[in-house]
């Protein structure tokens, strides 16, 4: 299995920029496809972004597409979430997750971090 631990979070003004990583061990990373979620107080998770396995297909949620990149350096075994133009909508815990190739989908993983706090004030 791979174990995930995301980092980068933090307090941020509206409009300020942040990046998130998720740092993999554990196995191979390059054979996995790894997503971004996000959990605000009182709602459910929810799905933010998506990479494929060579970062060569990526998918975002509505509210953060323009904002928001996901990419991957799998030599260094890491995820990466470059936050732009954030708005105090963004504020959640994060969190990054994984699934093997030919398993789940871009909203199923198999894998996931415990989570980096993003807090954007006004």
């Amino acid at each position: 299995q791979v174990q995930l631990v995301e980092s980068g979070g933090g307090l941020v003004q509206a409009g300020g920029s942040l990046r998130l990583s998720c740092a993999a061990s554990g196995r191979t990373f390059s054979n996995y496809h790894v997503g971004w979620f996000r959990q605000a107080p009182g709602k459910e998770r929810e799905f933010v972004a998506a990479i494929n396995w060579n970062g060569g297909i990526t998918e975002y949620t509505v509210s953060v597409k323009g904002r928001f990149t996901i990419s991957r350096d799998n030599a260094k075994n890491t995820v990466y979430l470059q936050m732009n133009s954030l708005k105090r909508e963004d504020t959640a815990v994060y969190y990054c997750a994984a699934r093997s190739i030919g398993r789940g989908s871009t909203r199923s993983y198999d894998y996931w971090g415990q989570g980096t706090q993003v807090s954007v004030s006004s």
